[in-house]
């Protein structure tokens, strides 16, 4: 399989999406201004991301020390061993007792996922993929490219929300008041009752400002006179976006002040982080985003076929900042569709179609505003997975 071309032409969303649903194994190449990254990919699924040009700060092992979890002196000794034994450094770490092997693969997960979450940022380049064998390292969990898709979708919908509160990287904290206590162990009852509704339990919490949670602990104990974001993000290892985003929920719940950064630190956030400029995007086209709700609004509610403009494209728009608006709102509708099918039926569709037989939906509503139909998938855990389609 040769795959080449522009992110302007082909996003980096359809060209995950595209090798997963292939199932494909091989190496993919991403190039914009002085960044290179590669994906690897084995049977679709994500087993490593490295770029070529990661900063010494990047490094897995200065993100150790940031995170303090060894020191300069280690890494030092660890790396001169690595020259002589030409050992992987993190079985040196672990050789010499300095860190566990859980630990080190923690941080290697971090590593890969920060790598390839800033990739959603990038909206211009080029990518190449080569199908090749693939050494995947056993310890490191793979990524299904259909969740990575998710989930980068969610940090780029999100960060407006953290970039208003969180404006940089040396802001400093102060605790207000303490958390309340975790909750109670449950009951074997009530355990199981969790479990059996677990993914729609996930599903509800996304995207949510409201509650706390394990990251909103972990953060709020590492808040200190002093300390900075950054030494946050570093010490916390949950990543740039959680981190912030834990941040962000302490404070309008009311248990952090926030003590601004001052002088050329005051907005350095949006400048250090792709994500938070790609949500400056988002932004930029919002008036379009308002335009367009409205000829959603009346879309949904007029035969489009019968106004004859001559061609079944005229239904799909060539902006892709507004097909993505249009293809949420009718991913929406798709959705909801899905739940009644569920409520009537006992399971969910083998296919979209059944939607239409059961007369939910219109045919074109499993195409708006695209050419092709959306990907959907169930799986055997009784989800299911609803993506928009190739492009």
């Amino acid at each position: 399989m040769a795959l080449k071309g522009t992110l302007k032409d082909f996003g980096i969303a359809d060209i995950l999406q595209l090798i997963g649903q292939q199932q494909k194994t091989g190496h993919l190449l991403l190039k914009s201004k002085d960044q290179a990254v590669t994906v690897s990919f084995k049977d679709g699924n994500i087993v490593k991301a490295e770029t070529a040009s990661r900063k010494k700060s990047d490094l897995i092992g200065a993100m150790l020390v940031r995170a303090t979890l060894i020191t300069e002196q280690q890494l030092e000794f660890a790396l001169e061993t690595q020259k002589r034994s030409l050992q992987r450094l993190g079985d040196v770490l672990v050789g010499q007792g300095s860190i566990t092997a859980d630990m080190f693969k923690e941080m290697v997960q971090l590593q890969n996922s920060e790598t390839l979450f800033r990739l959603f940022g990038w909206n211009t380049g080029s990518y190449e993929f080569e199908a090749a064998e693939v050494d995947v390292d056993p310890s490191i969990t793979s990524l299904r490219a259909e969740s990575v898709l998710m989930e980068g979708f969610r940090r780029v919908d999100e960060w407006p929300v953290v970039r208003k509160v969180i404006t940089s990287f040396h802001m400093t904290f102060s605790k207000k008041k303490e958390l309340p206590p975790p909750p109670l162990e449950e009951d074997d009852f009530d355990s199981a009752l969790d479990d059996a509704f677990a993914e729609e339990k996930k599903e509800e919490s996304k995207g949510e400002f409201k509650s706390i949670g394990s990251n909103e602990r972990k953060v709020y104990g590492l808040i200190a006179p002093g300390r900075i974001v950054q030494s946050i993000i570093d010490m916390s290892m949950l990543g740039e976006f959680e981190t912030a985003k834990a941040l962000c929920n302490l404070i309008n719940l009311g248990y952090v002040d926030a003590v601004a950064a001052v002088g050329r630190h005051a907005d350095d956030f949006g400048q250090e982080s792709v994500l938070a400029r790609a949500a400056g995007v988002v932004a930029r086209v919002a008036v379009t985003m308002v335009v367009l709700g409205v000829l959603i609004f009346i879309g949904t509610r007029v035969d489009v076929g019968a106004l004859k403009l001559g061609s079944s494209d005229a239904t799909t728009y060539t902006d892709p900042a507004a097909q993505r608006f249009a293809s949420r709102q009718q991913v929406s509708r798709i959705e909801a569709a899905l739940e009644l099918y569920r409520l009537e039926k006992g399971a969910l569709p083998m296919a979209l179609t059944e939607l239409v037989d059961a007369e939910l939906l219109a045919a074109d509503d499993l195409k708006y505003p695209w050419r092709d139909t959306y990907y959907y998938r169930r799986t055997d855990t009784g989800a299911y997975v609803l993506l928009p389609p190739l492009r």
